[in-house]
């Protein structure tokens, strides 16, 4: 699918440029003949296309150049969808490298594995295997999975395991966190148990091991072990700090919803962008005055008509990314909410008007 709003206003490359606002877009210059088109984007279009059309004789395009298409944006996210989109339809094996596209971390559950471990990764691949992010960095991915298998006792090890008596074992096993798959301590249904439980703790984002900690120090309180409730009242804290130092992005893939509210070309209108089932949908634009409708109910009908899109594995990683690299940059603008369990509308209200008050 094209994240692209078709129909970018195209000018001859001899037109007058000065009559061009001087806005930021991204725009295709279409040779006269043979060769690819050029696709880049630009904060200043006027000043853009005068360095490549201009009479200077040493830079000019103009004499190769049939015409200029360019779409005018208002946003960074939407200025780097519309390029990502435009660089695939006319880069289609180069891409990647043009928009300078880099994969975020995740962190990865293996769980095809008869004794599932964990791993840091770049690369999405298909179920049974399970993914957790994407993370601004790779060191914050590692230090995520650190702290989450401290509370588990999963392997750590990295080798394919060949269970047996005479296995050397590790430190972990030593310090009671690992069950020892390696030395048949456990079975493999035993070990898949303690594989589920870091399953549910990344579907809930953490808050099925919340909840057991929870009900563990309570009991602890009833039964007057005040040592083991304090404890456990210090782990929660630790699986709190963890689930924050994951951040607002990092989520169990298959739940990582949201929607973006940025800037639009057009006075009284903001942009709304859904990411639902790993891939960006086209903008919706919407306006702040309603004919006779509150905010909230037109706000309702269109979360009702949004349907994820149905990409490859591959688009939906490369659309992940470009999240990604919106959402953890500097120079990131708008708002973004997740929307994991349902649409936060009284938040996404609020978020509008934000916007469009920065606008």
């Amino acid at each position: 699918m094209s994240l692209l709003v078709e129909g970018g206003i195209r000018i001859a490359a001899d037109a007058n440029l000065d009559a061009l606002e001087d806005t930021p877009a991204v725009f295709v210059l279409h040779p006269r003949e043979g060769g690819a088109p050029y696709v880049a984007k630009t904060n200043r279009l006027r000043r853009r296309l005068r360095r490549l059309l201009g009479e200077s004789r040493w830079q000019s395009l103009r004499g190769v150049v049939e015409s200029v298409e360019y779409w005018p944006t208002a946003s960074r996210l939407a200025m780097n969808l519309s390029h990502y989109a435009l660089a695939r339809r006319y880069y289609p094996d180069s891409y990647l490298q043009r928009v300078k596209l880099r994969f975020p971390a995740y962190v990865k559950l293996l769980a095809g594995n008869p004794f599932p471990r964990t791993q840091v990764t770049t690369r999405l691949s298909s179920p049974p295997s399970v993914f957790y992010g994407p993370f601004r960095s790779r060191a914050a991915a590692e230090e995520f999975e650190k702290g989450m298998l401290d509370q588990f006792q999963l392997r750590r090890c990295q080798e394919d395991l060949a269970p047996s008596p005479d296995h050397p074992g590790c430190i972990y096993g030593e310090m009671a966190m690992c069950l020892r798959p390696c030395q048949e301590m456990v079975g493999e249904s035993e070990y898949a148990t303690e594989a589920e439980r870091v399953r549910e703790f990344l579907a809930s984002n953490g808050e099925s091991l919340v909840l057991s900690i929870e009900r563990a120090r309570d009991r602890a309180s009833e039964n007057l072990d005040f040592e083991e409730a304090a404890r456990q009242h210090q782990r929660r804290e630790r699986v709190e700090q963890l689930r924050r130092a994951g951040g607002e992005l990092a989520f169990e893939l298959s739940g990582l919803e949201g929607v973006a509210v940025n800037r639009a070309p057009r006075a009284g209108v903001v942009e709304l962008r859904f990411f639902r089932g790993g891939a960006w949908l086209p903008a919706v634009p919407f306006a702040l005055e309603g004919a006779g409708q509150s905010m909230d109910s037109r706000l309702r009908e269109i979360a009702a008509q949004v349907t994820a899109a149905r990409l490859t594995l591959g688009e939906k990683q490369e659309h992940t990314a470009l999240l990604a690299r919106w959402f953890y940059s500097s120079w990131r603008d708008g708002e973004w909410l997740n929307t994991k369990d349902e649409l936060p509308y009284r938040k996404l209200v609020r978020a509008i008007a934000r916007v469009a008050a920065g606008s």
